[in-house]
């Protein structure tokens, strides 16, 4: 089967052609990504108005690339998926709307797509990942530790309280003067710092819940970089926080993805893989962190390239086949969802709102 994906749901107006072949190395056909850093830089984070319009105004020439790299035709699809939410509204709609179109035209499944879901079925875009796995799911707008059951079967043993980590990257990054988006400008300067230079809290760890909280972080980020600015914040200065910053985010997320590891375990003994999904995944001092949670709780780390960290189609088209597989496809009638939860039967949690 061949399977059109599109994902508008943030800053990333993308498409992809991907195929369910048995090699996970000639899966993916295309994978054309637009990004709108650019529009949105001078405002460091994303403004909603200019995303949608964004979306709207390159979504048919980005298909259409799509398309063409893949060398197939409309005509040789079997479905058409698309990013149904959470996201931005507006962009979210552009998305839906275009993948309607085109199921309508050539009488095709549409398949809406959880953004989430995207993310967490990757690893088995990208390797051949059995169910159940342990997932941490860490991006802009979320930060989650799920136990992934099936392609439609999520179990939530962990959320942010407040802020997502890649929030928290993007906003210190913009207390500091750096680029957006923040995490890979920190990612860069932390290089050359020292972790151990600046102290900084590390919010839950220890705690028996697997919850996460980054807001107390991004304010003692904010002080400190006050504190430094008294007596005139250098270059210097800046890598170090950076780098204990990024040190302070490793150890929180080590420390809850080992408790997890450790539900998942009592829970599914046969369980064999940790997966790290979601932009902030590129983040390779993370994936160092991870690796070693991994290793001392008898599991391997699967973390997708770097480019399939980030928002993309081909995550949102490899989704669809899944679903496709299982005969889980959508109506036409599927309305765009701000909120879409991976598990709807989760206990809501004070402070996390769509994070949740």
């Amino acid at each position: 089967m061949i399977m059109l994906g599109i994902e508008t749901s943030c800053d990333e107006t993308a498409a992809a052609v991907v195929q369910d072949s048995i090699d996970p190395s000639t899966r993916i056909l295309s994978n054309v990504v637009q990004s709108q850093h650019r529009q949105h830089r001078p405002f460091g984070g994303i403004v909603p108005e200019i995303a949608a319009r964004s979306h709207l105004q390159h979504v048919d020439e980005v298909i259409n690339a799509a398309m063409s790299d893949a060398a197939v035709g409309f005509g040789d699809l079997d479905g058409v998926a698309a990013t149904g939410g959470p996201g931005l509204i507006g962009g979210v709609i552009v998305g839906v709307t275009s993948a309607k179109g085109i199921a309508l035209a050539r009488d095709i499944p549409f398949l809406a797509i959880n953004h989430l879901a995207g993310h967490a079925l990757t690893a088995r875009l990208t390797h051949d990942v059995d169910f159940p796995y342990l997932l941490l799911l860490v991006s802009g707008g979320h930060t989650q530790l799920l136990i992934v059951n099936g392609v439609a079967d999520y179990e939530r043993l962990g959320t942010t309280v407040d802020d997502a980590v890649g929030e928290a990257f993007d906003k210190s990054a913009k207390l500091l003067g750096l680029g957006y988006p923040g995490g890979p400008e920190i990612e860069k300067e932390a290089i050359k710092g020292d972790p151990r230079k600046i102290s900084l809290p590390r919010p839950m760890k220890g705690r028996d819940s697997c919850n996460f909280s980054f807001s107390g972080l991004k304010t003692a980020v904010r002080n400190k970089v006050r504190e430094l600015r008294d007596r005139g914040l250098d270059e210097r200065d800046i890598e170090n926080l950076c780098s204990s910053f990024q040190a302070a985010v490793a150890d929180v997320m080590a420390d809850r993805s080992r408790r997890a590891a450790e539900v998942f375990k009592r829970k599914n003994p046969e369980g064999q893989h940790l997966v790290v999904a979601g932009g902030v995944a590129a983040n390779l001092a993370l994936r160092g962190s991870l690796e070693k949670v991994a290793l001392q709780a008898g599991l391997k780390l699967i973390a997708p390239p770097p480019a399939l960290c980030t928002d993309n189609g081909a995550m949102i088209a490899w989704a669809g086949l899944e679903r496709m597989a299982q005969g889980l496809t959508s109506d036409l009638a599927f309305a765009p969802r701000p909120r879409w939860p991976l598990d709807p039967r989760a206990p809501a949690v004070g402070g996390a709102g769509v994070k949740a």
